[in-house]
């Protein structure tokens, strides 16, 4: 294996460990507090797919070799700046975040943070964590197709959130205007 993908490896699965730590502590918490996942939920295929398609685009990168040019200088400022939405997000959702849908019964819509110009700003990091790896690895092939598989997984997630908070949340979000029609 080559320094660089090496580089590449650690870059997405080293945050990747200490995010899973965080969503466990955060996991257990909330289901202490009476959280509860929906039954319809896509996180057991998300938790395969996800480091799957980062050690895919490195497979790819280990045959097509490349330095590091232009496209990977760019991949890493889209990587690095998911990376930053994603852990404002994390900090405004506080120990309300985690890798599952859990939400405690009575619960009220956060709009701080990102989340107060945007619904799924998560979302929306974890789709530039894999278009910013994509241009790094020079993945042309295996880049594109995680990213269409993981937006297809992130919209399925999206509708079990939806509901989830619909459900526990009283109603109170209804009049949310950054609610999707």
């Amino acid at each position: 294996m080559t320094l660089t993908i090496v580089l590449l490896l650690l870059l997405a699965f080293g945050p990747m460990l200490f995010e899973a730590r965080l969503a466990s502590r955060h996991d257990r918490a909330l289901r202490a507090a009476g959280a509860v996942e929906p039954p319809d939920d896509v996180f057991q295929w998300m938790q395969v797919v996800y480091p799957a398609v980062f050690v895919a685009m490195a497979a790819e990168a280990l045959f097509r070799p490349h330095g590091a040019d232009a496209l990977a200088f760019a991949g890493g400022c889209v990587f690095a700046l998911a990376k930053a939405l994603k852990y404002w997000a994390i900090a405004s959702l506080g120990p309300r975040w985690t890798f599952r849908v859990l939400v405690p019964p009575h619960s009220a819509l956060v709009t701080g943070g990102p989340y107060r110009v945007m619904r799924h700003p998560n979302y929306l990091a974890v789709m530039g964590e894999l278009a910013g790896f994509a241009l790094m690895a020079h993945a042309v092939l295996t880049g594109p197709a995680s990213v269409l598989i993981f937006a297809w997984l992130i919209a399925r997630r999206i509708r079990v959130e939806e509901r989830a908070l619909d459900i526990h949340s009283g109603g109170t979000r209804r009049n949310d205007p950054r609610r999707p029609s």
